[in-house]
């Protein structure tokens, strides 16, 4: 007896797609919308698990572009902070803070808050962590904010392809000019206010309306980019939310795929990459996390970055076509910073 689900192909069933399948070869990614060259400039930004699929890009040979580099000199920790994403801007964890880095790049959008101070130190509100030890006067703060802003604007003016790994729902931001901070207030630099400082969990309609503004805009200052979208498996490290976090991570890992998802079905050229679904996969059992259940080890990285170069990159050019060593050592030898890791006091 004939009836639709006769004929389709075997990625469409759960025993032919998941559970008969070897876990270092699984591969839910499908058809993509476009294909990367071998001299496109690639951007990323996003969680800390964005700092992974930059390394493995790095390693692929592929352009991987950097509009912001560490001054002759600077100390091995400040050079560091410069070598994680394509610009200096540290983690964007939320997707209202990607929007508000256009403006403020883009459109001179200003915050009154966008200072922070502890002791004799300031710390810019955006990126609190990206100067080591924050900066020795308000001045001088400014002063590399500048310079930052104008490295994101040639960042995305000039990127053929932008890579944005969307982490978190739950944020902070400034009651008062709602500007949004990747962290709480008070971790970092600053106080703690509730009069002043106010917690978000953004649901559906709040994070698709903020994506589809980040694109929009970025469309305008670059109208032929192209941008592929992808969710961290990194669990959340700190829930403000009166629940577990698992509650929290499975909440905010659900509305970000699914926004990311529809996204990419409404906007031309956009793409949704399923790093998460390749990590958090049953298939592989837990296998790719570390002891802490949130650290992802580098198997689990190389399966995600096999899995891009297939689809996305020339398998003929890629430096590591053949060998995930080179990838190995860099999410290996680097270290991943994930400011939300500040958040739980206990940890070590």
């Amino acid at each position: 007896m004939s009836h639709p689900y006769r004929g389709l192909p075997a990625e469409r069933f759960w025993n032919s797609a998941v559970a008969d399948a070897a876990p270092g070869l699984f591969d839910p990614v499908g058809e993509v919308s476009f294909t990367i060259d071998r001299n496109d400039r690639i951007a990323t930004l996003g969680s800390c698990f964005a700092q992974h699929v930059a390394a493995s890009i790095r390693a692929s040979g592929y352009r991987y572009l950097v509009t912001e580099t560490a001054p002759e000199g600077s100390s091995a920790e400040k050079k560091e902070s410069y070598s994680l994403f394509s610009a200096r801007y540290g983690n964007v964890y939320t997707v209202a803070q990607a929007a508000q880095l256009l403006e403020r790049a883009f459109d001179g959008a200003t915050f009154d808050d966008a200072a922070w101070q502890r002791d004799d130190r300031w710390h810019d509100a955006f990126r609190p962590t990206a100067e080591p030890g924050g900066f020795g006067s308000l001045g001088a703060l400014e002063a590399d904010r500048s310079v930052h802003l104008a490295a994101v604007r040639e960042l995305f003016t000039t990127a053929d392809v932008v890579v944005f790994t969307l982490g978190l729902t739950e944020g902070w931001r400034s009651r008062a000019t709602d500007a949004v901070f990747p962290i709480a207030p008070g971790v970092v630099a600053s106080r703690f206010d509730e009069t002043e400082h106010e917690f978000l969990n953004y649901d559906y309609p709040q994070v698709r309306a903020d994506l589809d503004r980040f694109i929009a805009r970025l469309r305008e200052v670059n109208p032929g980019v192209r941008v592929i979208l992808t969710v961290s498996p990194v669990p959340l490290s700190a829930t403000f939310e009166n629940r577990n976090v698992w509650v929290s991570t499975t909440y905010s890992k659900a509305v970000l795929v699914a926004v990311a998802q529809d996204a990419a079905r409404a906007h031309e050229l956009v793409d949704y990459f399923p790093s998460y679904e390749v990590i958090t996969s049953p298939l592989n059992a837990g296998t790719y996390y570390d002891d802490d259940l949130r650290s992802v080890r580098p198997i689990g990285v190389q399966h995600v970055m096999r899995l891009f170069g297939a689809h996305y990159l020339d398998p003929r050019t890629l430096t590591h076509s053949t060998d995930d060593s080179l990838v190995a050592e860099y999410v290996e030898g680097g270290r991943v910073i994930c400011d939300d890791e500040l958040l739980d006091p206990n940890a070590q």
